[in-house]
This record gives structure tokens, C-alpha cells and sequence, in this order.
């Protein structure tokens, strides 16, 4: 472990083991525990930022590169932020954030308020990543517009699940369905 990163993790042992014991000295024998399930919930947090922002990244590509320049429509939330879009003069990111606040309230009542607040900040970053960022053009072939804007999407939206958020209010709903009625993740899309 990096010393310095250890030093931060001990610091914070302390102060968290200082609270509980606030009359006697804490000792090493608890510091060390404590230091080890800091490091690995640090870890396991940094993971799943990365498959955030790498799931956010893959379906930016697959929307701005093969989608949306095709005139191809997505399904769930974003589907009908695109189609919003078209009826309407308002910008795609802020669509997406508005379609799915109502998913992101349920996420909070039905799995948890971490889990919702995660999704916040993701389906935020792909509303950003969707506005800003540029991606080229690959082809004008509507099959692979098809086969390829669906697999990047679709491993953007892995991605993000696999960092315990999501990128669609519509998975939130898979989400719930399988939690409660005993059905695969999979046969709720």
C-alpha cells in the first residue's frame, strides 16, 4: 500500500476509533482491522467509478458516434428524451436528466438512496459527456449502426451497473422487477 495513502487511511481509523473510545488510547490491534476495511471499501468505491465513467464514456460513444447522427432512436428513458428532442427545441442532456428523475426517485425508495444518488451523478455525466464531448461519425450503414450503436450502448449500460448505478431510469424498473417478483435481471429488459 502506498505510505501515504496508508497514513491517511490510519488517521481516519483513529479519529473513528477515538469517537467510540473517547476516555482510553486506541490501540494498534484495532487500528489495523479497521485500516484494512477502509483500504478495502476505498478500493471497491475507486472500482466502481471507473466502470461509471467507462460505462458513460462507451454510451456517449455509441449514441453521438452511430445513433443520434443516423437518426436512430434508443429505447427506455433515453428513447424518449430523444424523441423530446425532436418534438421539442430542448437540449438532449437536459432530457435525460429530467425523464429520469421519476426512476431515480423509485431507486430511492426501492433500493437505496446511494444507489439513486450514484445514478444522479452518472446519467449527470452522460448528459454532459452527450453535450460536450465530440465523437466522429463512424458509418452510415444502418446495419452496423444497429449491431455497433446497441453493443456500445449496451456495455455502457453493463458498465455502469456493474459500478452500481445506472444510465437509464428504465433499469432502475428491471431493478425493482427482479428484486420483487424473482425474475433474472435479464428477462426484466
Amino acid at each position: 500500500m502506498n505510505p501515504f495513502l496508508s497514513k491517511i487511511l490510519i488517521d481516519v481509523a483513529r479519529k473513528r476509533l477515538q469517537k467510540k473510545h473517547t476516555d482510553t488510547p486506541v490501540s494498534k490491534k484495532e487500528v489495523v482491522p479497521l485500516v484494512r476495511r477502509l483500504y478495502v471499501e476505498l478500493t471497491h468505491a475507486v472500482s466502481e467509478y471507473i466502470f461509471i465513467i467507462i460505462g458513460v464514456f462507451s454510451a456517449g460513444f455509441g449514441l453521438k458516434g452511430f445513433l443520434l447522427p443516423n437518426k436512430f432512436i434508443d429505447g427506455g428513458a433515453t428513447g424518449i428524451s430523444l424523441l423530446l428532442e425532436n418534438i421539442t427545441s430542448i437540449e438532449l442532456g437536459f432530457l435525460l436528466i429530467l425523464v429520469n428523475i421519476p426512476f431515480i426517485i423509485l431507486a430511492s425508495k426501492t433500493v437505496s438512496v446511494k444507489f439513486a444518488l450514484r445514478s444522479v451523478a452518472a446519467i449527470a455525466f452522460l448528459a454532459f459527456v452527450v453535450h460536450y464531448v465530440e465523437y466522429p461519425i463512424i458509418t452510415e450503414d444502418k446495419l452496423l449502426i444497429a449491431i455497433f450503436g446497441g453493443f456500445f450502448l449496451g456495455l455502457g449500460i453493463g458498465m455502469s451497473m456493474r459500478g452500481r448505478s445506472v444510465i437509464d431510469g428504465t433499469e432502475v424498473l428491471a431493478i425493482y422487477l427482479s428484486r420483487n417478483y424473482l425474475l433474472l435481471l435479464g428477462m426484466c429488459f
